[in-house]
């Protein structure tokens, strides 16, 4: 390991006032909505005229000191995979554990997989595209996994959501992701194969005509494993010639495709022209009326949000999107910012589109989402940001906090002290959308009980930095026990570490370093004995206060732990780890987060060495 194991050893916060806390949106959101609906309005009132020429409805998205209303009950047509009864309806489509996983540093465990899988089940997406089976062998399983579990979790009103495999169009691919989706109670293969003239030139080396043969068999091969549910992307679609695509779509629906998805790979077009291609798309594509139009929008100009809601007024009604907008490159179309518009504007200028989504759980998953993959949103990001919150929240705020389950405190924070007892805190922990079982809670109570007899209050951004810590956690191969430091301007640092393993043995290493944090993560390399590079190192105080608790994220690339298949590329692309940790004292907080990291890197690598006996899954090129 390098000597200076981060950029600034000065543990310097960027502070985050308790009273900022209390409300969640303000004139940037504002703003960047507004913003969004006026560059595809046009082409709404162009696209998707009110069919019943009904005067438009005023529906008011501002919160009000009243207590908020009950949601309501989502309107959900019965799923079909090739139509959908409600013409208004739009099927949310999420690709978090795919598209989202390829972000840098957004490596998940299986175990991270199938609780994000679980919260998009509560949060009720339509589809979840669970991962890329071919990639490798821990991709198949935790696809399969999902399938099993999520995917047959029936509510009381018959919801379960589809799960999704990715898959190139050769059988390998579509056979490995059926094997891994079949268990759902409804599975789906996606299939694609590049359109572009750039594309089929230099990364396919091939003709129209092969292309076009490709997808059709590769469709019809999908639907004779016994899957009804196939869904065809034209990757680069932005950039193809539009008499291709007409002539590719027409022949997939005819192999038996139930959805057409309509990439923007590179983020290349602007609202205007996207909006503009799925209209035509619907208009000169012969069998088009057979299947659903899916959007899938990356982010690279910004305008991955205004596209896909143009795209929907276009006639699209399946929504591709990812948590926070996570993915690579610039990322994707972000869930709570596409479905919040809809929400607020769908009546009054999308014509009356509406999803099934629960938006009360988006706080809890985006929050999930982040701390699992280690990617930080940021302080102004539109829906889940938490920056510039408002004194007066009805000069600004045009969406209530509570519409996506973040629960308003008063601008002190809930007040829980040493005295609370689990009760209380359990309460508090639903309130903010905590769903915790006793174990888990049991470890957060006595956490809690540790930080209020250092501090007067514990407020509710401290309970988040808790259970972030104590549950946000991948499976624990190393423990810190305990951490003993010296410091100053006196001569090196040293700190002397003390692990447990999964046996219940405890080892003990010491070493110096330039500060108190590389000493401690160079005594911890003693004793794990893994070669990895820190990659990234931040830490924030969750509140203001110099007894602040302080949460520190890294990053890391370990040597030797095998790499998955990029789904566009073909390249193997080298994993990186995240690991997070809270505590009032940040040298603690900073060793926790990096013990994270290795344990998820460790995870990964005892299931490669696991897997490595066992036949491979051979990923074509």
């Amino acid at each position: 390991m390098a000597t200076a194991v981060f950029s600034n050893p000065k543990f310097s916060p960027t502070v985050t006032t308790t009273s900022s806390k209390t409300h969640f949106y303000h004139y940037r959101t504002h703003s960047l909505l507004h913003a969004k609906i006026q560059a595809f309005q046009a082409a709404s009132l162009k696209f998707n005229p009110n069919p019943l020429n009904k005067k438009p409805q005023i529906v008011s998205c501002q919160s009000s000191d009243r207590e908020p209303p009950a949601p309501a009950k989502v309107r959900r047509p019965e799923y079909v995979p090739n139509r959908i009864a409600d013409p208004n309806y739009v099927r949310i489509f999420d690709t978090t554990l795919r598209d989202g996983e390829q972000s840098p540093g957004a490596s998940l465990t299986s175990k991270e997989k199938l609780d994000i899988a679980r919260q998009l089940s509560k949060l009720g997406v339509d589809i979840i595209e669970a991962g890329f089976p071919a990639a490798s062998k821990d991709d198949f399983e935790a696809v399969r996994m999902i399938a099993k579990e999520v995917g047959n979790a029936v509510d009381v009103d018959g919801y379960v959501p589809v799960i999704c495999g990715l898959s190139r169009c050769n059988e390998n691919d579509i056979r490995t992701a059926w094997e891994a989706v079949k268990y759902a109670k409804r599975p789906r293969i996606h299939t694609f194969i590049a359109t572009s003239p750039i594309h089929m030139e230099y990364k396919l080396r091939k003709s129209k005509e092969q292309v076009i043969e490709i997808a059709r068999n590769m469709v019809k091969f999908a639907r004779s494993l016994g899957c009804d549910d196939v869904e065809f992307s034209p990757e680069d679609a932005g950039r193809s010639e539009r008499e291709f695509l007409y002539q590719i779509l027409g022949e997939v629906i005819k192999a038996g495709a139930t959805t057409l998805n309509i990439p923007d790979t590179v983020g290349y077009t602007v609202p205007k022209e996207f909006g503009q291609l799925i209209a035509d798309i619907k208009a000169n594509t012969p069998g088009i009326e057979n299947v659903i139009i899916s959007t899938h929008c990356q982010n690279d100009l910004g305008l991955s949000t205004a596209n896909t809601l143009a795209g929907a007024c276009a006639g699209a009604r399946q929504l591709e999107v990812t948590i926070n907008g996570i993915g690579e490159r610039a990322g994707n179309a972000s869930l709570e910012e596409v479905v919040m518009t809809i929400k607020c504007c769908g009546e009054r200028e999308l014509g009356g589109l509406h999803t099934g989504i629960n938006t009360r759980h988006i706080s809890m998953t985006s929050t999930m989402v982040e701390e699992y993959t280690g990617l930080h949103v940021q302080p102004h990001k539109a829906i889940v940001g938490a920056d510039g919150m408002l004194k007066h929240k009805g000069t600004y705020e045009i969406i209530s906090p509570e519409d996506i389950g973040f629960e308003r405190t008063n601008e002190a924070g809930i007040v829980l002290g040493k005295l609370s007892g689990r009760h209380a805190l359990r309460r508090r922990l639903h309130e903010l959308g905590y769903e915790l079982e006793d174990e888990q809670l049991e470890s957060v109570f006595w956490r809690f009980k540790a930080v209020a007899e250092q501090k007067k209050r514990v407020t509710d951004a401290d309970l988040r930095a808790l259970v972030s810590d104590e549950v946000f956690q991948p499976e624990v191969v190393w423990k810190l026990l305990d951490l003993q430091v010296t410091c100053g301007t006196l001569g090196l640092s040293t700190a002397t570490v003390k692990l447990v393993d999964t046996d219940g043995r405890e080892h003990v290493a010491c070493s110096v370093g330039t500060g108190p944090v590389d000493s401690a993560y160079k005594a911890v390399d003693l004793i794990v004995k893994e070669p990895v590079t820190l990659l990234e190192y931040s830490m924030n105080a969750v509140t203001e206060g110099i007894d602040a608790i302080a949460t520190t994220r890294v990053a890391i690339r370990g040597e030797n732990i095998h790499a998955p298949t990029n789904a566009s590329t073909g390249e193997r692309v080298s994993r990186t780890f995240s690991g997070i940790g809270a505590g009032m004292d940040i040298v603690v907080s900073s060793v926790k987060a990096y013990i994270g990291a290795l344990n998820k890197m460790l995870g990964f690598k005892d299931r490669s060495l696991t897997n490595a006996s066992e036949e491979r899954i051979p990923v074509s090129a």
